[in-house]
């Protein structure tokens, strides 16, 4: 159709689709889906190849949130039955963390509730910082501490980190609808703080809030704006216990539209298939490995995800290939101009990163993912607890984590 091939040469050359060309890709029937995805793919491979980029999530610090954040487990208020804990020590987060490199991370995801870190709070993730890359001296480090304030980014960045997450999520026409106790600007802010201070951004959304085809295009196209070497597609997980717990509006089919679109708008930038996606992909996972150049391993913040072993078994089924710690994740010409920001990560290789950067597998947790295809389909509107997992194991619990 016409419509993949404009998208496909605009997507090899780096040229933004126009809103209209964005919103015909998450209108495409069913019996175009294989052509969206095959579209898709090949710009995925032109400035990705086959590699996956294996990320792996540490908790740092788990419910208890100030913030109303209607999607989240950890907000204020929520009823959801959650692990809760204060500050993993430093050598807990780097013995979590042990574990996702051995796995064949590549990155490691610090992250930790609340509204923003105190002075104390950063100080505190910078001796974690430390106490991983003394053990895995190659590792990416990503920190997700909420809001940041000023010079916080750059104390992070002395003191190891090489990127920083902090996510849109949503347009910022309906930003206010799911969030009362900050604003859209306030994410743009931090996200604009950690580039000035040469940490590698990522920034991404959740999709199945409620929103409409426009708000997905809005936040992407505000992406493309914001330009952060990443950006994680969520797919929203309804916890019981918190406002967004019915919204179960995901097909794996709209899910893959949803891939493709920002595959479209953003080509050249890591693409990663964050949480939500065992429970909305299901059995379509591995089609969303032709969209997206980057995942989680394992599990979530507070909920379960597919075993580590499963993860690499569909990654090598469908003809895809993990990325190696010694090999450049982003494109020559991204990974050079984040280097001249003085900034890391490129993701390795000859890229010109700084001191940043994710053997074999472990004995994989054996509990089979929720959603899998032996599970019925939900039904939208209809909460379906049964394929959401709250996560008993890992960081803040004495059981081996899934990795």
């Amino acid at each position: 159709m016409d419509l993949l091939k404009t998208l496909v040469d605009k997507g090899l050359r780096r040229e933004l689709p126009t809103r209209d060309e964005a919103l015909a890709v998450l209108a495409t029937s069913d019996d175009e889906l294989l052509d969206v995805v095959a579209a898709a793919g090949r710009v995925r491979r032109q400035w990705f190849g086959r590699r996956v980029k294996l990320n792996y999530l540490v908790n740092l610090k788990s419910g208890l949130c100030p913030e109303d954040c209607s999607y989240c487990s950890q907000r204020l208020g929520s009823k959801a039955d959650i692990l809760k804990y204060t500050w993993l020590k430093p050598e807990e987060a780097a013995a979590a963390a042990d574990a996702g490199v051995a796995g064949g991370a590549k990155r490691v995801c610090l992250v930790a509730s609340g509204r923003g870190p105190t002075d104390r709070d950063v100080a505190r993730v910078s001796e974690t910082i430390a106490a991983i890359k003394e053990r895995n001296e190659d590792v990416e480090v990503c920190a997700c501490l909420g809001l940041l304030s000023d010079g916080q980014a750059e104390r992070l960045r002395e003191a190891g980190a090489d990127a920083y997450n902090h996510n849109l999520n949503t347009s910022e026409a309906t930003y206010g609808d799911i969030t009362t106790t900050h604003t859209y600007a306030d994410r743009v802010e931090t996200v604009q703080q950690a580039q000035a201070a040469g940490l590698s951004a990522c920034s991404g959304l959740i999709a199945g809030m409620g929103e409409s085809d426009e708000d997905l295009v809005d936040v992407v196209f505000s992406l493309r704006a914001l330009d952060p070497d990443s950006v994680p597609v969520n797919f929203l997980i309804p916890f019981e216990g918190t406002p967004l717990a019915k919204e179960w509006n995901l097909t794996p089919q709209r899910c893959l539209r949803i891939l493709a679109m920002v595959r479209f708008v953003c080509p050249d930038v890591e693409v990663r298939l964050a949480g939500g996606r065992e429970v909305h992909l299901r059995s379509m996972q591995p089609l969303a490995l032709h969209l997206a150049n980057s995942i989680f391993l394992g599990d979530y913040l507070t909920s379960e995800g597919q075993a580590g072993k499963a993860d690499l078994e569909m990654i090598a089924d469908a003809g895809f290939e993990v990325e190696g710690a010694g090999e450049r994740t982003l494109p020559r010409h991204r990974a050079d101009a984040l280097a001249a920001s003085g900034g890391g990560c490129g993701g390795h290789g000859d890229g010109g990163c700084g001191p940043c950067g994710g053997g074999t597998a472990p004995e994989a947790a054996s509990a089979s993912a929720p959603g899998t295809d032996a599970e019925a389909a939900p039904v939208p509107g209809q909460a379906r607890t049964d394929l959401v997992a709250v996560r008993r194991r890992g960081a803040g619990t004495e059981l081996p984590p899934n990795a």
